[in-house]
């Protein structure tokens, strides 16, 4: 069986340290091992970053964007493999996996007008014979630490830019899907990044710890779990680090009676569903004003629900394919029996799911529950699967407070024909990232994050800024000396 391996000063390294097995969700079989770093092993990659960051750091912007150009085709060129590689381990199917893949293109594009973004201002005469600048400097060492749902999008949300500004980045992909990931990173290498730029070390708590604790790097990302991304915030900035933590979500949908249903549907059922639900931005709640709205909204998602596609991810035409492991399928497994037992209505049952020809897979289909109350788990709670709640309310001051009623707040839609209540709505609802009348992924130039327990900071556009560059204020004196004051 083969190991995937850590990618240290542009070199594939094996260690021979613990191995974690690394499966395909949609037979249950394990298809390759990956390596799990220790201290000594990160801490040689942050090492060989350290060692490589003064070169870089003084590389012209214009040329490390000449590497963001080339790495860019290369990721074009490599799309159907690099496609396959996240089908097979993560279970998302083709399609998903594909379009996953050009959103993190779309940041790697971004990337590549780092001379731009790179400007800072200029002031003339801010006082007798004096002009200063603004300029933006990297950190140093900065490092990333990124989920399984999805192992091309988010890693490329934080390196490419980080690596654009001058810093030198370490990479901790998830070890349940890390081969795209790290077949990606080599791929920037071959686009001319150079050596220890970038490096890759695979782990799990250990290599996280190190990484905190290292004094060498400077501010790490993190997309997640709200536990961990606590955990991370905590430690990492009581060690004076830059800290930016993505955690949870429990996203909510409004839908006013005078919502185009059909447009609705089609949005619900992606956000719900694509994915197989595991996504930090998936709908999981829907609230209608009105019974009429939530009975009419039902009678057209059931069917919709009942007739996906759900097979092995590496196969063609599918609307969804597993869960990422077997403890993912039973937990979501756990919330449906939890929503059935606290009185919810089952609208449409996912569970006992079976492929013909993947017995073993982890699946679990499309769920919708009914006469959802607050109170409930499966309201509170992220599932992280492919189950979406409808929640009823008769106003629009309800509907908003319930919306809001969460300890989340990363994303929230509304659905309706009235402009001036779309607005009046959105400017309401707690959330970092918001939609009318759609749903999906934000744009490389849009930050994304949320509020509450959805997490610290921004990823994407001039938002990155803050996280990988410090700014330094220069004023020049251009006669003798005179005070500015």
């Amino acid at each position: 069986m083969s190991i995937v391996q850590h990618l240290i000063h542009g070199e594939l390294v094996t260690k021979g340290e613990r191995t974690a097995d690394v499966f395909n969700p949609s037979t249950g079989q394990a298809v390759r091992k990956v390596e799990l770093a220790s201290r000594a092993t990160v801490q040689q990659a942050i090492d060989s970053a350290k060692a490589a960051f003064p070169a870089w750091r003084n590389t012209p912007p214009a040329k490390r964007a000449q590497v963001m150009f080339r790495f860019k085709q290369l990721l074009e060129q490599n799309e159907a493999r690099i496609s396959q590689m996240i089908s097979e381990e993560h279970g998302k199917t083709l399609e998903d996996a594909a379009g996953e893949l050009k959103r993190g293109i779309e940041n790697v594009e971004f990337a590549c007008a780092a001379p731009e973004v790179l400007k800072g201002e200029y002031s003339r005469n801010v006082g007798p014979n004096i002009d200063a600048w603004s300029d933006f400097q990297p950190l140093g060492v900065v490092a990333g630490i990124t989920p399984f749902n999805f192992p091309a999008m988010v890693p490329l949300w934080m390196y490419p830019l980080a690596i654009a500004c001058g810093n030198a980045f370490i990479l901790k992909p998830s070890e349940r899907d890390p081969s795209s990931t790290l077949f990606i990173a080599q791929l920037l290498l071959e686009a001319g990044l150079p050596k220890g730029i970038l490096n890759v070390v695979h782990g799990d708590k250990e290599a996280v710890d190190a990484l905190i604790e290292a004094p060498e790097v400077k501010a790490l990302s993190f997309v997640g779990s709200t536990p961990i991304a606590e955990y991370i915030y905590a430690e990492g900035t009581k060690r004076g680090k830059r800290v930016q933590a993505l955690g949870g979500a429990k996203n909510h949908a409004v839908l006013m009676p005078d919502a185009d249903l059909d447009n609705a549907v089609s949005a619900l059922m992606g956000a719900a569903y694509g994915s197989c639900g595991e996504r930090c931005m998936a709908i999981s709640v829907a609230v209608c004003v009105g019974d009429q709205v939530a009975d009419a909204l039902i009678a057209k998602l059931e069917p919709q629900i009942k007739a996906l596609k759900i097979g092995a991810g590496t196969s063609c035409g599918l609307d969804m394919g597993p869960l990422v492991t077997a403890a993912a399928r039973d937990k979501v497994v756990g919330y449906i029996d939890d929503g059935l037992a606290a009185g919810a209505k089952l609208v449409v049952d996912g569970r006992g799911l079976r492929v013909t020809g993947n017995e073993d897979g982890y699946f679990v289909g499309g769920t919708l529950f009914d006469h959802v109350t607050p109170e409930m788990r499966i309201y509170k709670e992220e599932i992280f699967g492919p189950v979406m709640s409808i929640l009823t309310y008769e106003s629009e001051e309800e509907v908003i407070r319930r919306a809001n009623d969460t300890d989340f707040g990363l994303a929230a839609g509304v659905c309706t024909n009235d402009i001036s209540r779309a607005h009046r709505i959105i400017h309401q609802l707690e959330a970092g990232i918001c939609w009318i009348n759609a749903w999906g992924e934000s744009p490389a130039e849009m930050p994304v994050g949320g509020y509450k327990q959805s997490g610290v900071g921004r990823e994407n556009g001039v938002s990155s800024l803050a996280q990988y560059t410090r700014i330094k204020s220069v004023q020049v004196e251009l006669g003798g000396y005179t005070s500015v004051f």
